[in-house]
């Protein structure tokens, strides 16, 4: 299969190109390349090629997919129908005809008769940090229209029928020919009668009055993967609403995560940051400190002569990669506390200290001076001391 070209080569755009400037772009090839008009010999296949351009650049959130990831970002996510769904080509082709012949060249050819498919539906989830880490499987609760089960989606009270249209002979259709600058454009609109379908219900089913559908709330179990995060979705084949016609396809339930944010950890893809407070003794002298972990507690080593804000790296103690693919790290950031309040002793030891590295209270001694440069500080010199003694 030859590779694809890019999108916004496809459309001559920029990347930075507005959504007038893709839509005037596309309506322009549209109109060179539509096979009702062009003699192009590759038409056909120049119209698909913009056409699914356009379907993914008109669409913010497939452009940012597309922008990311390039073709494997919209491969991955969307099937070819997925990606014309919502897209407006009835507003680009009005009073040109043939807005429908897009879905008709992908999707099988001639106009599409068949029962219309059913809507998508959209659930948030709201996950816990530690839920998205396990992952999990749970239940949701969705609104949704769904087949009436006392007339199986026909609308007809049960032992009747729905009837032909006799406006439209039971095609659900009206055809027409309509005379352009680019010759004779036929176009098909839905039968006003029947609203398309073909068939009318003159005896309504009583549960869903003639609709043929019902709405429920309906629980479906969900398997969230472990390392899921906010903004990634999944895709519930066949779990969105009923088609409004017999024998249609239900669409799909699209479940978007949120993870809560955490009180303790900050997320960056699946490495986590943790703010771990020392003492001004345990950054000086070193020290062992025991610290929270997704599974549980885990024990850094400080070295002695620690400076505030040092990071340590806990590997493999983030958060798993979707997939099964390895698992991120715990980065631990330690600030040194500065005791706010001491005891009579404690003060009197730290001036003893003072004394011992020569420093003197300026607010005692009225010195305004500043310490010169290159002098040491009272922490820098007790680090000093510590390593003496240690070697």
């Amino acid at each position: 299969m030859p590779e694809k070209k890019d999108y916004y080569e496809v459309l001559g755009v920029s990347k930075e190109a507005g959504e007038k400037d893709i839509k005037s772009a596309y309506r322009k090839l549209a109109m060179k390349y539509h096979p009702d008009k062009s003699d192009e010999p590759d038409a056909e296949d120049r119209f698909k090629e913009i056409s699914e351009a356009y379907a993914v650049l008109s669409d913010p959130d497939k452009r940012q997919q597309y922008d990311q990831f390039g073709h494997a970002g919209i491969n991955s996510q969307y099937s070819q129908e997925d990606l014309f769904r919502g897209v407006n080509f009835e507003d680009i082709f009005r009073g040109f005809g043939g807005g429908e012949s897009i879905f008709d060249m992908f999707f099988g050819g001639g106009r599409r008769r068949g029962p219309s498919r059913g809507n998508d539906l959209r659930y948030d989830l709201d996950l816990t940090l530690e839920q998205a880490s396990t992952g999990m499987e749970t239940t949701i609760d969705v609104p949704r229209a769904e087949v009436c089960p006392t007339c199986s989606g026909s609308g007809a009270r049960p032992g009747t029928s729905p009837v032909k249209c006799t406006s439209c002979g039971g095609t659900g259709q009206f055809t027409r020919a309509q005379n352009t600058p680019f010759g004779q454009m036929i176009s098909s609109t839905a039968c006003p009668k029947c609203g398309g379908k073909g068939q009318i219900v003159t005896t309504p089913c009583e549960d869903c009055r003639g609709a043929g559908r019902v709405h429920r709330r309906r629980k479906i179990n969900v398997k969230i993967p472990q390392g899921v995060d906010s903004g990634q979705h999944l895709k519930l084949r066949g779990q969105g609403e009923a088609a409004p016609e017999p024998g249609g396809q239900a669409g799909d339930l699209y479940v978007f995560i949120n993870v809560r944010p955490h009180s303790r950890f900050t997320r960056s893809d699946s490495d986590l940051m943790l703010e771990a407070p020392i003492s001004i003794t345990q950054a000086t002298l070193g020290s062992d400190i025991e610290v929270p972990t997704l599974n549980g507690k885990a024990r850094i080593k400080v070295p002695s002569g620690t400076q505030p804000g040092s990071v340590f790296r806990l590997k493999g103690k983030g958060m798993p990669r979707l997939h099964g693919s390895g698992t991120g790290d715990l980065h631990v950031r330690v600030n040194v506390r500065t005791p706010s309040a001491l005891t009579a002793r404690q003060k009197e030891l730290l001036e003893e200290l003072a004394a011992e590295f020569g420093e003197q209270r300026a607010a005692e001694k009225g010195d305004k001076r500043k310490p010169e440069k290159g002098e040491k500080s009272l922490i820098d010199k007790i680090v000093d001391e510590v390593k003496g003694a240690v070697q």
